[in-house]
């Protein structure tokens, strides 16, 4: 009898665990967010990928330096949005994870993708959101 072993299975696994645990990092910087910030989301959903997309990519930026990106109509840009899908900002796993040396920084840096994010979703140009300390 041959023995069958899948040798990635280690590696698949504990790359599902870390997603798990990055999934509960976002869960609770977005429990964090102050009130006043959370009344002012409107159809939006925050989700998690482990890369962008080419799509995404093709837009310019590095893919190993996006942490994060919205797509959507900026609040302050919308006139009638009665019946549209939710606007999304997207938290990209990989490169956080890459670019950050413990998970007090991987946390600290969540946070300050997903407000800045959620910048953009308000109406945020990159240069405010630069000043606001969250570029």
């Amino acid at each position: 009898m041959v023995e069958y072993r899948r040798r990635n299975a280690p590696d698949r696994t504990r790359d599902r665990v870390q997603k798990i645990r990055f999934e509960r990092m976002v869960a609770s910087v977005l429990r964090g967010l102050p009130p006043h910030i959370v009344a002012m989301m409107d159809n939006v959903d925050v989700v998690v990928a482990d890369r962008p997309t080419g799509e995404q990519r093709s837009r310019g930026s590095d893919p190993d330096s996006l942490f994060g990106l919205y797509e959507g109509i900026p609040l302050t840009e919308r006139a009638s949005y009665t019946f549209a899908l939710p606007d999304r900002i997207t938290i990209f796993r990989k490169p956080l994870e890459a670019a950050c040396e413990s998970d007090d920084e991987l946390v600290d840096e969540i946070r300050v993708t997903v407000l800045h994010e959620l910048a953009h979703h308000l109406g945020f140009e990159e240069e405010r959101i630069d000043e606001l300390g969250l570029g």
